[in-house]
């Protein structure tokens, strides 16, 4: 195996990691402030507002991510009305495109997590605080979501484990992410095994970033437990 190829186009690498972190890093975060609102909407008993909610995370876990990608990046250039409105300016953009496809769907699959943490909250910690005289939005504020987030956590560290490799689907849209820049170095000299190699390594040291990073925080907000 030639590592000196890799050497030579390590920057490329670097680029692509810096790319990865950004679009993983910015989708989870506005994945996670449209999930917390919906995820409370999904669990009220009027379907005015828990059937959309439902019928958004169907939609979204129920397709392959990289079908979503498609669909936003090659299908919406096919409406002259987007076209012709002020987020074509954005849409026409590949990373743009990724970005959305990406917060969309890690949104239902955080969405499901924090419903059924919502749902399996323990009624003796809501019935405590209607006894302290909480009204409903305060519960929901102190009590309710505070404890939904805590114990939603080793699940929303596996959707987030599943967004960083859900992001090398980027590169299908023209993107340099890690992924990216292993079929450029592949393309370039024919050597698949170093060059996506190299990318699993990079993968790799995320990967375990994040789960030594969870276990921390698992530890720590979830001793009481």
């Amino acid at each position: 195996m030639n590592f000196s190829v890799i050497i030579d186009n390590f920057h490329l690498y670097w680029e692509g990691l810096g790319l990865t972190i950004e679009l993983v890093s910015l989708s989870l975060l506005l994945g996670i402030f449209i999930a917390i609102p919906c995820a409370v909407l999904a669990t009220l008993k009027n379907p005015f507002y828990s059937i959309p909610v439902f019928a958004f995370s169907y939609f979204f876990r129920g397709t392959p991510l990289l079908i979503q990608i498609y669909l936003i990046y090659y299908g919406l250039g096919q409406f002259d009305w987007i076209k012709a409105s002020i987020f074509w300016h954005f849409l026409r953009e590949a990373y743009w495109c990724a970005l959305l496809a990406f917060t969309l769907n890690t949104a239902a699959y955080t969405i499901e997590i924090l419903r059924g943490t919502i749902v399996s909250m323990p009624i003796g910690e809501i019935e405590a605080a209607k006894a302290f005289g909480m009204s409903p939005t305060l519960i929901y504020r102190r009590i309710i979501l505070p404890s939904a987030l805590r114990r939603a956590l080793p699940a929303y560290g596996n959707e987030v484990i599943f967004m960083l490799h859900a992001s090398s689907l980027a590169s299908v849209i023209t993107l340099i992410d890690i992924t990216g820049a292993a079929r450029i170095v592949n393309s370039r000299f024919y050597m698949p095994y170093e060059a996506f190699l190299t990318a699993g390594a990079f993968y790799l040291v995320l990967t375990f970033t994040l789960v030594f990073s969870f276990k921390y925080l698992e530890k720590r907000w979830l001793s009481y437990l």
